[in-house]
């Protein structure tokens, strides 16, 4: 246990591309030992190389968000292994809603897009809790979206306003519900938990149409994983603005 015991160690998600593997890289550059999640572990390791070839610390870890069985393989190695966990960032996601609209999408679209966006970011979260629960300062990062905003969809002047794609949509406005009861249930704990919103970002999600790139979108959640100890909970953030719910 604890041979990355004089670094702090971080889980990200989602992490050998886009914004997840961004958010490795700039908590690699702030010292952190870097879990890399990774669905397919092949892709993974691709990722870590890239990020030894500059210096950092990281590992790959073999986890599709949706597999029991993989979170708590994961959930275990980081107990064993390091006997901590000082920040978790939530970021892998799917968006599959297509041209669907709310009267016509699929049931299976719908129960997929919470598998993969809300069921399972809980039971990780919940597996990994008691490590965080042993880092001084626990940091739990959920990313979300500004389309989970209902404030935002609500107003015909959101310059989103007419894009709904409910089941993506509706996926993370649930992951911010998750976030508030959570940071109140561990409120007189050092652990803070909040939303990121990484703003609209050049990913294979966000497409090349989008204004920022991944080192502009991974800057809310490492900024909130990396907060101390006067820094917020139970908030939802972009680029340093609270959103509304």
């Amino acid at each position: 246990m604890a041979t990355q015991s004089n670094k702090k160690v971080a889980l990200v998600t989602g992490a050998n591309k886009g914004i997840g593997l961004e958010t490795a890289r700039q908590l690699g550059k702030r010292g952190y030992h870097v879990l890399v999640g990774a669905r397919d572990p092949g892709r993974g390791q691709v990722a870590v190389e890239s990020l030894k070839a500059e210096g950092f610390s990281a590992e790959v870890v073999k986890l599709e968000v949706t597999s029991d069985a993989d979170r708590k393989a994961v959930a275990h190695h980081v107990a064993e292994r390091y006997g901590k966990l000082d920040a978790l960032i939530n970021n892998a996601a799917i968006a599959i809603d297509g041209d669907a609209r709310s009267s016509n999408v699929a049931d299976d679209v719908l129960r997929k897009t919470f598998d993969a966006n809300f069921f399972a970011v809980i039971a990780l979260t919940q597996a990994l809790l008691p490590s965080i629960r042993k880092s001084e300062a626990g940091r739990i990062v959920n990313l979300s979206s500004g389309l989970a905003s209902l404030g935002f969809h609500s107003d015909p002047s959101w310059s989103f306003y007419d894009f709904k794609p409910l089941a993506y949509d509706a996926s993370k406005t649930a992951i911010n519900a998750f976030t508030v009861h959570l940071a109140h249930e561990l409120k007189d704990t050092p652990i803070k938990v909040n939303a990121a919103d990484p703003g609209w970002v050049k990913t294979d999600m966000g497409s090349d149409a989008a204004p920022l790139n991944v080192t502009e979108g991974a800057e809310t959640p490492v900024t909130l994983a990396t907060l101390g100890p006067d820094g917020p909970t139970g908030a939802f953030f972009h680029r340093g603005k609270k959103q509304p719910w």
